[in-house]
């Protein structure tokens, strides 16, 4: 018969010897992702990465972990914060903006970049096609800039009486450049008088927002300029206070108190891109990566911001909106 005090014995050793091994074992490696971004609506693209991977079955803390820097809307500071994260030697940088993605991917020499672009990436450089990318870049894309006409149109059917609009972008920025040149033409098309405003840091665009005297202007209408995108909350609170209506490009600055906005989420694409950071850190190449279009556009109306106005918003506007926060 078995002694059953060793028995119990051995199964202790037994039991002692699996723990020892188990503790010797290496625990799985966490992807570190550097994330590069401006600040404020873009953080929805941030919220939607998490929720990609964690559908993919990354969780936050375990497979990955995310360095976040938000340069509050200083371009100017993205190649050294991408060098930075280079030289950490993150897994990877998650950029998003066309004009971050291009200043990381100039920065960097050879870590993988995903990216979410509102401009299209063959023009601003960054790959050599939708198809083949051909290098350590890849990401999403969607044609934000070819709806300025569209905004601005929406725009003027709830304010019939519009005619001076007031935009500010960065002049040195090419993004911002070509946004100005869309915007320019499509109020020329509507008869619309495009006011611009110039501004080269946040302190400029504080300033010219502060400067805005009643009856100068009809309406804000938001550029795509990313340093103007992350001071989102600062326009929707000037214009709040100047009794002036907004145009915005995605939802959150609406969520939080502007009057419309018609483009992409950046929660969506912030998904989409989650594909892409999930691949490339478990070893794809982005190069065999093709860019991903994304074309699912929304009109979002506020309808307190717009009775805070006084407008009423026409029912062939609200007809078409996507939501309409109440």
């Amino acid at each position: 018969m078995i002694d059953r005090r060793a028995f119990m014995c051995g199964l202790t050793g037994v039991s002692l010897a699996m723990v020892r091994v188990a503790e010797a074992q290496p625990a799985a490696k966490a992807y570190r992702v550097g994330v590069v971004l401006e600040g404020g609506p873009y953080y929805a693209a941030i919220h939607g990465l998490r929720a990609g991977l964690k559908e993919l079955g990354f969780e936050e803390g375990k497979q990955y972990i995310l360095h976040i820097r938000d340069l509050k809307g200083d371009l100017g500071a993205v190649a050294e914060t991408a060098r930075i994260l280079e030289r950490e030697k993150v897994d990877l940088i998650y950029a998003i903006s066309t004009s971050v993605s291009v200043a990381v991917q100039r920065a960097t020499m050879k870590i993988p970049i995903v990216f979410y672009a509102g401009s299209d990436p063959v023009d601003a450089g960054l790959v050599t096609s939708f198809a083949k990318p051909g290098g350590r870049v890849t990401g999403v894309h969607s044609r934000n800039r070819d709806l300025t006409a569209k905004r601005l149109e929406i725009l003027k059917a709830i304010s019939p009486k519009l005619r001076h609009v007031l935009t500010f972008y960065d002049p040195d920025n090419p993004t911002a450049q070509a946004y100005a040149r869309s915007a320019r033409e499509a109020a020329k098309q509507l008869r619309v008088e495009l006011v611009e405003r110039p501004v080269r840091s946040v302190d400029d665009l504080r300033s010219g927002l502060r400067e805005i005297k009643p009856g100068e202007v009809d309406a804000l209408f938001a550029s795509l300029d990313p340093m103007v995108v992350s001071q989102a909350q600062l326009i929707v609170d000037t214009a709040k206070a100047k009794k002036l209506p907004t145009m915005f490009y995605e939802r959150t600055s609406v969520a939080a108190g502007g009057l419309a906005s018609y483009g992409m989420s950046y929660y969506a694409v912030g998904q989409l891109a989650a594909k892409y950071v999930h691949r490339v850190l478990l070893g794809t190449s982005p190069a065999d990566l093709p860019v991903e279009r994304s074309d699912r556009f929304e009109l979002v109306i506020n309808l307190k911001t717009a009775k805070a106005l006084g407008l009423t918003i026409p029912q062939s506007v609200l007809g078409r909106a996507d939501e309409v926060i109440q």
